[in-house]
């Protein structure tokens, strides 16, 4: 008996390895003739096709905190890929660096979109990716990122904005919006001033977006990046309740877009 049950106990541990098991891998892809180095993640042992999840970065560029974020992704039953904005080797090592690329970016709207979208691209080339059932998320500048996605008139059915900023150079580009948006904010954010979320919630409102803004108290800004410490930037830093209950919030929000129907 007891030889059975071990047989038993070692087949289930080995079928839930199969059931699980992430891959992961860089992808190279192009805006024009610049070359930027991506990262998507899948589990490999989940047949046909699945919804697809794109990742924009923070300030400093695409990296290990990222490349976690869409394992976990991988990990719910999406293709997360995690697209690259700045290019590939571009990865800002200190604050000043990092502001730097970042301002390029917020200073060109048009090119931050430019770039969102040959992530997009890429992500809906990935062979497992059920192309009609696409999202983006992003993190800080990665936030302002899939919000001027959503603003490029891209095709996708929702967008998160995790601690991103909110403002809204023109609130006419909310009539591109195509899809969801669903903004998770620091209510203690000291990046994000009140007049930034004033014009966001205009634009959304003086366009019909379906939109949501939820505010989490006590959070600053960065609550869900684990390396964010006290005192490194201030009014940055970790907030695990926060962190909890955004990324609830996601899959709930995931929950809603990938299961109602397209018109």
């Amino acid at each position: 008996m007891m030889m059975k049950y071990l047989l038993a106990l070692a087949m289930t541990v080995l079928a839930t390895n199969i059931r699980a098991e992430i891959k992961t891998q860089s992808v190279e892809y192009k805006d024009g003739d610049v070359t930027l180095e991506g990262y998507v993640a899948y589990d490999d042992a989940k047949q046909g096709k699945l919804p697809g999840v794109l990742i924009i970065h923070q300030w400093k560029g695409l990296g290990d905190y990222e490349k976690k974020r869409a394992e976990m992704l991988a990990k719910l039953g999406y293709v997360a890929f995690a697209a690259d904005i700045y290019g590939k080797g571009v990865r800002p090592q200190d604050v000043k660096s990092a502001g730097a690329e970042a301002g390029k970016y917020k200073s060109n709207r048009a090119l931050l979109r430019q770039r969102a979208n040959a992530g997009l691209a890429a992500l809906k080339q990935q062979p497992k990716v059920d192309t009609s059932k696409v999202a983006g998320i992003g993190y800080c500048f990665g936030g302002m990122g899939v919000i001027e996605l959503a603003r490029s008139g891209a095709e996708m059915a929702g967008a998160v904005s995790f601690h991103g900023a909110l403002d809204s150079p023109k609130l006419e580009d909310g009539r591109n919006i195509k899809c969801k948006v669903l903004a998770l904010h620091g209510a203690d954010d000291p990046f994000v001033p009140a007049k930034d979320i004033e014009a966001f919630e205009e634009e959304m409102r003086k366009n019909k977006v379906d939109w949501q803004l939820v505010k989490y108290g006590g959070a600053v800004h960065s609550f869900t990046d684990w390396g964010a410490k006290p005192g490194v930037l201030p009014g940055a830093v970790y907030n695990e309740e926060a962190d909890h209950r955004s990324w609830k919030a996601m899959q709930s929000f995931f929950a809603e877009i990938f299961t109602a129907k397209r018109q």
